[in-house]
């Protein structure tokens, strides 16, 4: 019997895709901007892991819905199926935890405007951007990210979870530290002054001016 804790995960995934190719398509027809830059340009180790990161985006999320529709089929072996623990207070924590993460996630884009990439792009990269949410965050997309990982593997209690949240939260961090080398050539000095007085997750407190790379 399905219960909210699985209908809220695939709608978590529906909500994720519905804003991230609903942006990219208004970018693309009213301004000419092609926001997702995936593969575009690199070679060696840094392809090779993106495009390892974004296959294992998609199929933690199919694992999602594997999960959640209580199917039998499963994508891995069966020790990794393991249940650490059933709690439904570790359940609504994970609740919590992604709502605020998709909360950030939508305010993100509010402060991005037309800046918004996915991947690096350099033929056409977006204007600095610093107000909004990214005067508390260098990386807000990327903290909704790791709540969300988070908060899945609390609702589902499995192993397998737990490890996609972890390499999750590893990989972000080694692409968020190619992100701001990537700034760093683009935006020079100002993106320094940026990391200066924000937070790579979280600042303690908020600017009043300030400017901000992409996530």
């Amino acid at each position: 019997m399905r219960t909210f804790f699985d209908y809220f995960q695939i709608a978590s995934g529906i909500a994720f895709l519905s804003i991230v190719f609903g942006r990219a398509l208004y970018l693309r027809l009213s301004r000419n901007i092609q926001a997702i830059a995936i593969g575009g340009g690199k070679r060696g180790l840094v392809l090779a892991v993106e495009l390892i990161s974004f296959a294992g985006l998609a199929v933690w999320m199919v694992e999602i819905v594997l999960y959640a529709l209580h199917c039998d089929f499963r994508i891995f072996p069966t020790p990794l199926d393991t249940l650490l623990f059933d709690s439904n207070v570790a359940k609504m924590i994970g609740v919590a935890l992604i709502s605020v993460g998709l909360i950030i996630f939508v305010l993100a884009f509010v402060s991005f405007g037309d800046s918004w990439r996915v991947g690096f792009d350099t033929k056409t990269p977006g204007a600095l951007v610093t107000t909004g949410l990214f005067a508390v965050t260098r990386n807000p997309i990327y903290v909704f990210l790791n709540l969300w990982f988070l908060g899945i593997f609390l609702i589902n209690g499995r192993l397998i979870f737990l490890i996609f949240a972890v390499l999750a939260m590893a990989g972000i961090h080694w692409q968020i530290l190619k992100e701001e080398r990537f700034c760093t050539n683009l935006y020079g000095q100002a993106y320094q002054d940026y990391c200066d007085s924000t937070g790579r997750y979280v600042s303690l407190r908020v600017r009043a001016n300030g400017r901000a790379g992409p996530t």
